[in-house]
């Protein structure tokens, strides 16, 4: 059984490198990762900010999310 992990981010290139390195070395056998750009899927924004993204990158994983480095506020994709 695979759990959802949800890669948020804004094009930057820190979020571009997060994705590179972080998201996509996740178990393809435990996580169903999806990828939201957030800069070209700005109607998702409002859903990344009720699960609590401040900054992306960021990663929901378990109901959790992880900011990861700081490439821009939330704030500033709204």
């Amino acid at each position: 059984m695979t759990s959802k992990a949800i890669f948020y981010h804004a094009g930057c290139p820190v979020c571009i490198d997060a994705e590179q390195n972080l998201a996509h070395s996740l178990d393809p056998a435990r996580y169903q990762l999806e990828i939201v750009h957030l800069g070209e899927q700005k109607q998702r924004v409002p859903e990344a900010i009720a699960i609590g993204v401040k900054s992306v990158p960021a990663l929901q994983l378990g109901g959790e999310v992880y900011h990861i480095n700081y490439g821009a506020s939330i704030q500033d994709l709204v």
